[in-house]
C-alpha cells in the first residue's frame, strides 16, 4: 500500500508543479495602463518635493545665468552628465549641506562647515575623474569608429553620412559625439570647425588626426578610405604604446592609491577602536591647525603624485 502511495504522491506533486508553472510562471501579465496612457495630454500631478525642487532650480538658473556658473553646460556634457547646470548645483548645495549637518552631528561644527565647504571642489574634482574616464573611452573606441567611417565611404556614402551611420552604430560616448558633429553641420557649422571642436573637448590628437585628413581630402580630392587606413594603421600602434605605457605606470598609480587612502584609513581605526584618541585633534585649536597643515599637504602631495605617474605622449 505504500509502495502504491509513493507513484501516486509524486504524481500529483508532478501536476501541481506543472499547474504553478503553466498558470503562475508562465501567465500572461497584462498590467494596468497609466493615466498617462488612457487620457491624451494628462500630466501626473507633481509631489511636494518636486515642486520646491523645481522651483528652487528655477531661482538658481535665474541667478546663473546663461554662463551656468561653477558648473557650466560644456563641464556637465564632457563628464557625460545630462543636466541642466541649475539642477547640477542645487544638488551639489543639498550634498554639502547634508554633509556639513553630518558633520556637525558627529564630531562638531568645525569639521561640518570645513566639509560642506570642501564639497563644491570635490564635485568638480568628481566632475573632471568621469571626463577623463569618458575621453578615455572615446580614445578606446576610436579604432572601431574609424573603421565605420571607411566602411562607409567605400560603401559609396559621403563622408557626414558615413559619420551619421557611425553615431548610429557606434557606443557611448562616440555616438554622442558623433550626432553633434552631424547636427552641428546641419544647422550651418563648418564640417571642420564642427571635428574640430569635438578634438578639443575629447582632447583627442588621433581625431584631430582625422579631422585634418577629412579636411586634405575635401581640399585636394583623393581616395578618402585609404588615407583613413593609414591614419587607423597609426592610431592602433600608438593604442598598444599607450596600452604598454598604463601597464608600467599601474605600479606606480596603485601604490599612489594607498598612500592617499592610508592616512584616512588609519585615523578612521583609531576612530573605531578608540573613539576618545582624536579628539584633541577636532576639538583643540592646535589639533585644528594641524588637521588644515595636513590636508594642505595631503593636496599637494596628491597631485605630485598624479603627475609623476600621468605620461603625455
Amino acid at each position: 500500500m505504500a509502495l502504491l502511495s509513493t507513484p501516486l504522491a509524486g504524481f500529483a506533486l508532478c501536476l501541481a508543479a506543472l499547474f504553478v508553472v503553466f498558470f503562475v510562471v508562465l501567465k500572461p501579465r497584462h498590467g494596468s495602463v497609466p493615466l498617462s496612457r488612457r487620457r491624451w495630454g494628462h500630466q501626473p500631478e507633481p509631489s511636494a518635493i518636486s515642486k520646491v525642487s523645481q522651483s528652487t532650480a528655477d531661482a538658481v538658473a535665474g541667478v546663473l545665468g546663461e554662463s551656468g556658473g561653477p558648473y557650466n553646460r560644456a563641464l556637465l556634457y564632457n563628464a557625460g552628465l545630462k543636466m541642466a547646470p541649475a539642477d547640477f548645483t542645487v544638488l551639489v548645495a543639498a550634498c554639502a549641506l547634508a554633509v556639513g549637518v553630518f558633520g556637525t552631528l558627529t564630531v562638531n561644527w568645525p569639521v561640518g562647515l570645513v566639509g560642506a565647504a570642501v564639497t563644491p571642489f570635490l564635485a568638480r574634482i568628481v566632475l573632471g575623474f568621469l571626463a577623463e574616464k569618458r575621453r578615455g573611452k572615446f580614445d578606446r573606441q576610436l579604432t572601431d569608429s574609424i573603421q565605420m567611417l571607411i566602411g562607409g565611404l567605400r560603401a559609396g556614402h559621403s563622408v557626414m553620412r558615413s559619420i551619421e551611420a557611425a553615431a548610429l552604430e557606434a557606443d557611448v560616448p562616440s555616438s554622442e559625439e558623433f550626432a553633434r558633429i552631424v547636427n552641428e553641420t546641419r544647422i550651418g557649422k563648418d564640417a571642420r570647425q564642427a571635428i574640430e571642436e569635438c578634438a578639443d573637448r575629447m582632447q583627442s590628437e588621433d581625431f584631430r588626426w582625422i579631422g585634418q585628413a577629412i579636411q586634405i581630402n575635401r581640399e585636394v580630392g583623393g581616395d578618402l578610405a585609404e588615407v583613413l587606413e593609414q591614419v587607423a594603421a597609426t592610431i592602433r600602434e600608438r593604442s598598444e604604446i599607450k596600452g604598454h605605457v598604463r601597464s608600467l605606470s599601474a605600479e606606480g598609480k596603485m601604490s599612489a592609491y594607498i598612500l592617499m587612502a592610508l592616512p584616512i584609513g588609519v585615523g578612521l581605526f583609531m576612530k573605531a577602536v578608540n573613539p576618545g584618541y582624536l579628539d584633541v585633534m577636532f576639538q583643540q585649536p592646535i589639533g585644528l591647525i594641524m588637521l588644515a597643515v595636513s590636508f594642505l599637504l595631503f593636496v599637494v602631495g596628491g597631485f605630485w603624485m598624479s603627475r609623476i605617474v600621468k605620461i603625455k605622449f
